[in-house]
C-alpha cells in the first residue's frame, strides 16, 4: 500500500491532467516508449503500447519536446488552464535529413531515466561506421562503445565488461540467438536494414531479462510500411541485400523481406580454385491489425555458412527461428504479449578423407508472456512468465559411405526446463528521483537422459597427485533416466534495483545493482567463440553461474543537447565461472564435467563516453580503463587448482579501450566517416623456456595468462555519395567507399613459438588477418 500511496500522492489537487497520443507520420503506428520532456521544468513522461502519454502539470504555458529513437524531435507550445488531451505525429528522421546523417537528438543520454548502462543505436548510425569490407554490422559498430570489446579481427561475439561471448542474451525479436557471426566473425548474423533498434544492457538489466551474466542485446526488427510499397538494395564487393516491405492490407497488416548473400566464393572457381566459403541469410516480419485491442506478428530468420576447402572439408552451420506474437490491449494502460518461440543452431562437419560426419546443435521452445500495467503517469508495472524447454545435441559422429569403415557413434542428448516469473516496476518517486526495481525467480530443471555418468565421491575432474596434473575421472557407472524425471534442479531469485537522481533535465546520477543467473554454458576454451562451441545445461556437476554488478554514474546532456556525457565505474563478481583443465578436450566429448574446474570471477573498471549529437560533425569519443580476473582454487587444500588458486587475467581483459567515431557532412552530397580504436592486447601465455624429450622440443609456461599481445590499433574511413539527381526521382541511389586499417597496421591475433628449420633457432611468428583492405557499395532505394 505504501507505494500506491507514494505514487498517488505527489500529485497535486491543483494541477491538470495533459494526455495524447504520439504517433508515427508515415504509417500512423502508435509509438512506444517516445519520450516528452517539459522544457525548464522537472516534469517528464514516456508514451505506453498505445503511444499514450499522461502527466500533470500546475496552470501556465510551457514548451513540451517529444522525442523517439530515429524520428525528428518536435516541441510543441501549450497553455495549461484545465485538462488538456491531444495527438502529436512524429517524423521520420529520413525524411528530413540525407540517409548519411547521425540523426538529431535521438541517442542523446536518457537523464531522467533510471536506466542506466544501456547502450543505443540506430541502423542508420550503424551503417556509417566503417567496416571490413563495407558490410555495415551491428558488433562491430557496438564494439565502439565503452565496455563492450571482442577478442580481435576475424573474431565472433563479443564481450561486455571482461564477460564471456556465451555470457550474452541475444535476442531478435525476443527469440534468443546462439552464434551471431557469419564467417567466423567477419560479418554478424544481423541485417541492418531489417532493423529497427539495439540496445544493449550491460547492467541496470530489467527484470523481464534473464538467462545470461553478463550483457543482453535486444534487437527489434522494423514492422513493414503499412502505407506503400517500398524496397532497398546494396551490392558490394563480397555480398549484396535486398529488402522489400509494404502493406498486405492498407493500414491493417504489412510486410518485410530482407535477404543477404555473399559471393566472393564464385570468384574463386573463376580462378579454379576449389575451395569456397559464403553465407546467406532471410529474415521476414508479418504484422496483422485484427482490431484497435489485437494484433498479430511473425518474425522469422534463417541463416546459413557453408566452408568447402577443395571438397574434402565440408562445413555447413546456422541459426534459425520463428517468433510469433500476440499483442492484446486491455484498456488504455494496459496491455499484454504472448510470445512463441521455436529457434534452433545446428553444426554439419563433412571430412570426406576420414570418411565421416559430425552432426551437433540445440534447439528450443519458448512461450513467454507478460503484460505492462501503467497505474498512472508515476508508477508502471511488467510482470510475466516465461518458459524454455531445451533440448541439446553434443553430436552424431557417423560414416558418409557405407564402406568407410566409420563406426556410428552418437553422444548423449540432454534435456532441460527453464522457467522464470518476473515482477518489475518503474517507478517516479518525485520529480527528481526515479526508480526501477524488480524481482525475477528462475527455476532450472535438468531433465533425465541416456547413459548419465557418475564418478565416485561424485568428482568427474580426478587430481593425479603422482604427476601433478588434472586428469578425466573414470566413469563408474551409467544410467539410463527418463526425461519425464528431474535429476537436478536449481532456483535463484534475482533482484534487480535502480535510481535515477535528477539535479535538473540535463544532469543525474545513477546507482544500479542486479543479480543475473545462467543456466546455459557456452563451452569454449578459445578467447573467441567458434561454430565448433559446445552449449551444455547445468546439472548435477556445472553449476549456475551467478553474477552480481554494482554500478554508479553521471549523466549529462548540455549546449542544448548537442553533446552528451556519460560516465559510470561498475564492480561485479561471477559465481561458478569454470575453468579448463591443462590438456582439455572439447571435441566430441561425452562427458564435458570431466575437463571442467569450478571458479569464480570479478571485473571493475570505469567507462566514459563523451558525444557530438548535432551539427555538421557528429561522433563520439569512448574509453574503457578496466580490470578482468579468474580465480581457480584447488577443491582440497592438496590441490593446486589452476595458477596455483591465484587470480589472474581472464582471456577478454584489456586494461585500456579507446574507440573515436567521427561522422561529418560535408554537403547534400558527400558525408566523411571516420573510427580510431587502439586497445591493450590480449592475455596470452609465453613460453619461459624449453627441453629436450625423445627430439621434442617441449615449451615450458609458468603462470596462466602473464602475458600480452601487442597493443591493437586501427584506423578506418569511409565516404558516400548522393548524387544530386536523386532529388528529381522516385528511387535513391548513393555510392558508398571504404579503407579499413588505412595504414596497414599488422595486428596480431597471435603469436606462435617455433623452431626455425634451417637455423634451428626459436622464433615468434605473429599471425595477423586483415591488412588494408578498400570497399565499395552501391546502394539503390525505391
Amino acid at each position: 500500500m505504501l507505494i500506491f500511496w507514494l505514487s498517488f500522492g505527489f500529485v497535486n489537487a491543483q494541477d491538470f491532467s495533459l494526455t495524447g497520443k504520439v504517433f508515427n507520420n508515415e504509417n500512423k503506428e502508435p509509438i512506444l516508449g517516445a519520450n516528452l520532456i517539459v522544457k525548464n521544468t522537472k516534469f517528464a513522461g514516456v508514451t505506453n503500447f498505445n503511444g499514450k502519454f499522461e502527466i500533470q502539470l500546475p496552470k501556465g504555458v510551457y514548451e513540451i519536446e517529444f522525442s523517439y529513437l530515429g524520428f525528428e524531435n518536435q516541441i510543441k507550445t501549450l497553455e495549461i488552464s484545465k485538462d488538456t488531451n491531444f495527438d502529436i505525429y512524429l517524423v521520420p528522421s529520413e525524411e528530413q535529413l540525407d540517409e548519411v546523417l547521425v540523426q538529431e537528438n535521438i541517442e542523446k543520454t536518457e537523464i531522467r531515466s533510471a536506466s542506466m548502462s544501456v547502450s543505443k543505436l540506430t541502423s542508420k548510425t550503424i551503417k556509417q561506421i566503417p567496416v571490413v569490407l563495407g558490410e555495415a554490422d551491428v558488433i562491430r559498430s557496438l564494439i565502439q562503445l565503452p565496455g563492450i570489446s571482442n577478442t580481435g579481427e576475424g573474431a565472433s561475439g563479443f564481450n561486455v565488461r571482461g564477460g564471456s561471448a556465451g555470457q550474452n542474451l541475444v535476442l531478435v525479436d525476443e527469440a534468443t540467438i546462439f552464434n551471431s557471426s557469419h564467417l567466423f566473425g567477419l560479418f554478424s548474423v544481423f541485417n541492418p536494414d531489417a532493423i529497427k533498434n539495439v540496445s544493449l544492457f550491460k547492467g541496470g538489466i530489467p527484470a523481464n531479462f534473464g538467462g545470461r551474466v553478463a550483457s543482453v542485446l535486444d534487437i527489434e526488427q522494423r514492422r513493414g510500411n503499412t502505407q506503400k510499397f517500398k524496397g532497398e538494395a546494396n551490392i558490394g564487393v563480397v555480398s549484396s541485400k535486398l529488402l522489400l516491405e509494404g502493406p498486405i492490407q492498407k493500414d491493417k497488416s504489412s510486410f518485410l523481406i530482407s535477404g543477404r548473400s555473399s559471393y566472393a566464393h564464385l570468384f574463386l572457381k573463376l580462378a579454379d580454385n576449389p575451395n569456397s566459403a559464403y553465407f546467406y541469410d532471410v529474415n521476414a516480419k508479418f504484422n496483422f491489425k485484427l482490431n484497435k485491442n489485437n494484433i498479430i506478428s511473425t518474425s522469422a530468420y534463417y541463416g546459413r555458412d557453408v566452408f568447402d576447402i577443395s571438397d574434402n572439408f565440408i562445413n555447413t552451420y546456422g541459426s534459425s527461428f520463428i517468433s510469433t506474437r500476440w499483442n492484446h490491449v486491455f484498456n488504455e494502460s494496459t496491455f499484454s504479449n504472448l510470445h512463441f518461440i521455436v529457434n534452433d543452431y545446428i553444426y554439419d562437419l563433412e571430412i570426406n578423407t576420414a570418411e565421416f560426419v559430425f552432426e551437433t546443435g540445440l534447439n528450443n521452445f519458448n512461450l513467454k508472456y507478460d503484460v505492462n500495467q501503467q497505474i498512472n503517469n508515476q508508477f508502471t508495472l511488467k510482470y510475466g512468465i516465461d518458459s524454455f524447454y531445451h533440448e541439446f545435441n553434443p553430436g552424431v559422429i557417423k560414416p558418409n559411405n557405407p564402406n568407410s569403415g566409420v563406426n556410428l557413434r552418437v553422444l548423449d542428448k540432454k534435456f532441460a526446463i527453464e522457467n522464470a516469473f518476473y515482477l518489475g516496476a518503474e517507478h517516479n518517486l518525485t520529480k527528481d528521483i526515479q526508480l526501477e526495481y524488480g524481482l525475477r525467480l528462475s527455476s532450472f530443471y535438468r531433465l533425465g537422459q541416456k547413459g548419465f555418468a557418475s564418478y565416485e565421491n561424485n568428482e568427474p575432474v580426478f587430481y593425479n597427485t603422482s604427476i601433478g596434473i588434472y586428469e578425466e575421472a573414470p566413469i563408474t557407472a551409467r544410467e539410463n533416466i527418463s526425461k519425464s524425471n528431474s535429476i537436478k534442479s536449481y532456483h535463484n531469485l534475482e533482484p534487480r534495483f535502480s535510481v535515477a537522481y535528477s539535479l535538473n533535465n540535463n544532469q543525474s546520477f545513477k546507482l544500479g545493482y542486479h543479480r543475473m543467473v545462467q543456466n546455459l554454458h557456452l563451452i569454449s576454451n578459445t578467447s573467441a567463440p567458434t561454430p565448433f562451441d559446445i552449449w551444455a545445461p547445468s546439472g548435477p556437476y556445472l553449476q549456475p553461474q551467478k553474477a552480481d554488478q554494482l554500478a554508479i554514474g553521471y549523466f549529462q546532456n548540455f549546449k542544448e543537447e548537442a553533446y552528451s556525457l556519460e560516465t559510470e565505474v561498475y564492480y561485479k563478481k561471477v559465481q561458478n565461472s569454470f575453468d579448463f583443465i591443462n590438456g582439455a578436450n572439447l571435441i566430441a566429448n561425452n562427458n564435458i564435467e570431466r575437463v571442467l574446474l569450478n571458479g569464480e570471477g570479478r571485473a571493475y573498471g570505469w567507462e566514459f563516453l563523451l558525444k557530438k549529437n548535432t551539427g555538421k560533425l557528429t561522433g563520439w569519443i569512448a574509453y574503457t580503463l578496466s580490470r578482468t580476473e579468474q580465480r581457480t582454487p584447488g577443491r582440497t587444500p592438496s590441490e593446486p587448482g589452476i595458477n596455483n588458486g591465484e587470480w589472474y587475467l581472464n582471456n577478454f581483459d584489456k586494461t585500456h579501450d579507446l574507440s573515436i567515431v567521427a561522422n561529418y557532412q560535408f554537403n547534400k552530397k558527400w558525408s566523411f566517416n571516420a573510427s580510431f580504436v587502439v586497445q591493450t592486447g590480449l592475455p596470452v601465455n609465453f613460453p619461459v623456456g624449453q627441453y629436450q624429450f625423445q627430439d621434442l622440443t617441449i615449451p615450458v609456461y609458468e603462470g596462466r595468462n602473464l602475458n600480452r599481445l601487442p597493443t591493437f590499433h586501427r584506423l578506418d574511413i569511409s565516404a558516400t555519395l548522393i548524387p544530386s539527381k536523386n532529388e528529381n526521382r522516385d528511387w535513391k541511389t548513393s555510392w558508398s567507399f571504404g579503407i579499413y586499417n588505412v595504414y596497414n597496421r599488422m595486428n596480431a591475433a597471435a603469436i606462435n613459438f617455433r623452431q626455425n628449420q634451417e637455423t634451428g633457432a626459436n622464433e615468434a611468428v605473429r599471425l595477423s588477418i586483415f591488412g588494408a583492405v578498400p570497399s565499395v557499395s552501391y546502394n539503390i532505394k525505391f
